[in-house]
């Protein structure tokens, strides 16, 4: 049997969908029951008829920070996807991130080797890599730089992959992806899905920085890929393509039949805007929407390269203008 953590995420969702329709026994495990819409709104985009799917699911309702609750959902488990993970980029959240991200990952790691779980496939992110000094493709040798000024998300997630390091030391078989930003539809209240949401009801800047893209699609299909065959202790970039933000952004308005964003926000304009969230958020308690480090990133150019995972299983990546035009479609017939 498979367990999987993270269920109802846009990974976790489209992961179990494949699993389930490949003919596979799966554990999924879940924290709060109103999120099981999610992943009914996932195989919806598949299928109209999805309820005997999703009824042979074993659905665990579990935190990953709750040990009872997880020892009891490893049972008779032989391979484990990680895909649970606390996403935020505001600084005042690092706490709850360290514990969801490095402790939580840490438990599901000692289960596994505990449990002699045969493989672990972990989720991480191109966040966690490390910035290129010589113009070269970012990859999966790129080292972490801790002195630079990284975000409190990829700070956790960094430290997640330590754990999972620490668990192949320790004799367990991982396999580790860190994909760009994930392209899927069914989940449009956050992630890229928000992304699709903010096109819809218009955007009126992009910025001058670049993004990895990659399909969802492509993500669970490596990943299963990946944990089937007898590759371990290894991570892959997971990048179809590298675009313009300009780019991506006039494509999603375009896919949800919205007026494309025309105007570039500067550097400039950005450290501003970064600056006055700050101080609305000091002001009025608002939740964070731009940070330094996003602001800087959405300005910054970089190129991130997928030569190793396409040499390691002769993959070819889904298109990305393909994968927008399809979510665009099911965005409108959804919402």
């Amino acid at each position: 049997m498979i367990l999987v953590t993270g269920s109802t995420g846009l990974v976790g969702s489209h992961l179990i969908y494949k699993l389930i329709n490949d003919g596979e026994q799966v554990r999924a495990l879940y924290r709060s029951e109103h999120k099981l819409k999610n992943v009914k709104n996932v195989f919806s985009c598949y299928t109209d008829d999805y309820a005997a799917l999703f009824d042979s699911i074993e659905w665990v309702q579990a935190d990953i920070l709750d040990i009872p609750a997880l020892t009891e959902a490893f049972k008779d488990i032989e391979y484990v996807y990680h895909c649970a993970a606390f996403v935020s980029f505001e600084p005042d959240k690092y706490q709850l991130l360290r514990k969801t991200n490095i402790e939580g990952t840490a438990n599901i790691v000692n289960l596994c080797i505990s449990k002699s779980i045969k493989k672990l496939c972990y989720v991480s992110s191109i966040a966690t890599l490390g910035v290129s000094t010589n113009n070269n493709p970012i990859s999966e040798d790129t080292s972490w730089n801790p002195e630079a000024d990284n975000n409190v998300y990829a700070i956790t997630k960094y430290g997640a992959e330590m754990e999972v390091w620490r668990g192949s030391q320790e004799g367990l078989d991982i396999v580790m992806v860190n994909p760009g930003v994930i392209l899927g539809a069914g989940i449009w209240r956050y992630g890229s899905g928000s992304l699709f949401k903010k096109a819809y009801t218009g955007l009126p800047y992009y910025t001058s920085g670049s993004i990895g893209l990659v399909d969802v699609v492509d993500v669970v299909s490596i990943m299963i890929a990946l944990t089937k065959s007898n590759i371990s202790n290894q991570r892959f970039i997971l990048v179809a393509e590298n675009w313009d933000y300009k780019k991506f952004l006039q494509a999603m308005a375009k896919s949800v039949k919205a007026k494309e964003p025309q105007k570039m926000a500067s550097l400039g304009l950005l450290q501003l805007a970064w600056r006055l969230d700050w101080l609305k958020h000091k002001l009025t308690g608002k939740r964070r929407q731009l940070t330094k480090q996003l602001a800087t990133a959405l300005s910054t150019n970089k190129t991130i390269s997928n030569a190793k995972i396409k040499a390691q299983l002769n993959y070819e990546f889904k298109p990305v203008e393909t994968s927008i035009i399809e979510i665009g479609d099911l965005f409108l017939k959804q919402v």
